[in-house]
């Protein structure tokens, strides 16, 4: 994935990635009675390898809106009511690229919502949406003709 987000981004390509990338970024993404830097999910080396992939110019949104939320989880064992209790890890990840990122204006898990061990990540951008043109659509006339039937 460093070798991918590396090449697009040499590309000028906007990436967001997202999804469970199954590491915890920092200590604070897990939950104080589970932390354990030799866990799988939790070891530095795991975290470096996120770091590296993030410093292809992608922005944590989730800690971009969220910057002090020290119990910021988005996943929980499912057992002895982990989730209900908040006590879970940071796994689930929205990094997007720069010109992206600026255009975010939210991005919210919501622990109430679902029943998967995983809350979902939403991101919403505030950017123009183009209509794709089916490909039996007419094509609109260039700026000063009249189009003919």
């Amino acid at each position: 994935m460093d070798r991918w987000a590396a090449a697009e981004r040499a590309a000028g390509s906007t990436l967001v990635l997202c999804g469970d990338l199954n590491v915890a970024r920092e200590p604070r993404d897990v939950h104080p009675k589970l932390r354990n830097p030799e866990q799988v999910g939790q070891t530095p080396a795991e975290q470096a390898m996120l770091e590296k992939i993030i410093a292809h110019g992608l922005t944590d949104l989730l800690r971009k809106f969220h910057p002090d939320d020290d119990r910021l989880f988005t996943w929980w064992a499912p057992w002895r009511q982990m989730r209900e209790r908040n006590i879970g890890w940071r796994l689930d990840y929205v990094l997007a690229g720069a010109p992206l990122a600026e255009k975010a204006v939210s991005t919210e898990s919501p622990r109430e919502f679902g029943t998967s061990d995983h809350a979902p990540v939403t991101a919403v951008f505030d950017v123009p949406l183009e209509r794709a043109k089916l490909p039996d659509e007419p094509q609109p006339a260039p700026p000063g003709q009249i189009p003919l039937f």
